[in-house]
C-alpha cells in the first residue's frame, strides 16, 4: 500500500494547499486522485473555490485541469454540471449555495475532466464532508482554491498537504528555507493549559491578557498600531499575551523585548502569522515564546521544480533539499 492509503488511516479530511499560485497544488490532486484507483481507495473530492478550469480565472493563464476517475465523489455546482466531461451521476441535491448555483453531489460514472466547487463556509465544508462520507467516500480530498492561508485553518480540514516549487525563488535554498519556515509555524506548540485555552476560546472582544488566571479585555478589536498600549498593559501578573487576529510586526512593534520573552504569546492558529519569515526568526532569537490554540498537521510536503518565469530545478536536486530542511515530513514530488 501507498502513501494515500497510509494518510486515509490517519486522517478523514487533508486540504491541499499551495504556498503561492503554480506551486503545483492540481498536478498534486491529479497525481492523488490517480493513486486512489491504484489504492482502491474511494475519494471525495471539493474544493474552497473553483478549480478545474483549463485557464485561471486570475491571471488569464493555462492551468492543470482535474481529471476524476470512475467513482470518486465529487461536489460541482449546477452551472458547472453541463461543462464536466466526465460522466457525472446525481446522488444528492444539496442547500449549500455557491456563485455558480447549489452544489450537487455526484459520483463519476465515466471518468473525465471536471469543475468543481465547494460550499462557502467552514461549517458548511465539514457538513458537506459529513454528505461525502454518507455515499461512500474514505478520504476528503479539500482542494485550495481561494486564498492559500486560510484554507489552512485547521477547522477546515484534519491535515494539510502542502505544495511548494520553484515558484517561490530562483534559490533552490530559499525556496526549502521558506517551506520549512510555513511548516514549522503550521506546527507551533499548542498551550497545554486546558482551562486557559477555553477562556481564550471565548474571548471574542480582540487582543487580551491573561492574568492570574482571568482574561483581562482590553478593548482593541485589532492589534494594528495598538503595540503601546498593549506593553503599558502588561505588568508583573500578566501570564500571557492573547491575539486572536493577525499577528503583523506592528502589532508587536512597540512591546518591551524583555516583556515578549517573559510573557508568552497565543495565537488563535498559525495562519494568523504575517510576518516575514527573518523578522520571525530574529524574535524567536530573542525570546519570543509563541503557541496556538490550535496547529495545523502537516502530512506532507509535494514540490514543483518548474516556474512560470521560465526556470527549472533538478527534480531530484530540489527533493532532497527541501526534504534536508524538514526530514521528519514526506516531500514528494509527484512528476519524479
Amino acid at each position: 500500500m501507498g502513501f494515500l492509503y497510509d494518510l486515509a488511516k490517519q486522517y478523514k479530511t487533508v486540504s491541499i494547499v499551495g504556498m503561492a499560485k503554480n506551486a503545483g497544488k492540481t498536478t498534486a490532486l491529479n497525481y492523488f486522485i490517480e493513486e486512489s484507483m491504484d489504492e482502491g481507495l474511494r475519494l471525495g473530492i471539493t474544493s474552497t473555490g473553483r478549480d478545474g478550469e483549463s485557464t485561471d480565472l486570475v491571471t488569464s493563464t493555462e492551468k492543470p485541469r482535474v481529471f476524476l476517475e470512475t467513482d470518486t465523489i465529487v461536489s460541482v455546482p449546477t452551472e458547472l454540471y453541463d461543462l464536466a466531461e466526465a460522466g457525472l451521476e446525481i446522488l444528492r441535491m444539496t442547500k449549500y449555495p455557491t456563485a455558480l448555483g447549489d452544489l450537487m453531489l455526484c459520483r463519476v460514472a465515466d471518468s473525465g475532466y471536471v469543475q468543481i466547487a465547494g460550499p462557502l463556509t467552514v461549517q458548511a465544508h465539514k457538513e458537506m464532508c459529513k454528505d461525502m462520507f454518507e455515499l461512500g467516500a474514505e478520504l476528503v480530498i479539500i482542494d485550495g482554491a481561494i486564498d492559500r492561508k486560510s484554507i489552512a485553518a485547521p477547522e477546515t480540514s484534519d491535515a494539510i498537504i502542502l505544495s511548494t516549487g520553484a515558484t517561490i525563488s530562483r534559490s533552490m535554498k530559499v525556496v526549502a528555507e521558506e517551506t520549512a519556515h510555513i511548516v514549522n509555524l503550521y506546527r507551533l506548540p499548542i498551550l497545554e493549559n486546558e482551562e486557559v485555552r477555553q477562556q481564550l476560546r471565548d474571548c471574542d472582544s480582540g487582543i487580551c491578557l491573561v492574568k492570574k488566571g482571568e482574561v483581562v479585555e482590553l478593548n482593541l478589536k485589532t492589534g494594528l498600531s495598538a503595540s503601546r498600549h498593549i506593553d503599558s498593559a502588561i505588568d508583573d501578573d500578566t501570564e500571557f499575551i492573547y491575539v486572536p487576529g493577525a499577528l503583523t510586526d506592528s502589532v508587536i512593534a512597540d512591546i518591551s523585548p524583555a516583556k515578549l520573552k517573559r510573557v508568552p504569546l497565543v495565537l488563535k492558529d498559525p495562519t494568523k502569522i504575517f510576518i516575514s519569515s527573518i523578522n520571525w526568526g530574529r524574535l524567536c532569537k530573542r525570546g519570543l515564546q509563541p503557541f496556538v490554540l490550535d496547529n495545523i498537521k502537516v502530512a506532507a510536503v509535494t514540490v514543483n521544480p518548474y516556474a512560470p518565469q521560465g526556470y527549472v530545478f533538478d527534480h531530484k536536486a530540489l527533493l532532497e533539499t527541501v526534504q534536508e530542511a524538514i526530514p521528519d515530513v514526506p516531500v514528494i514530488d509527484v512528476k519524479l
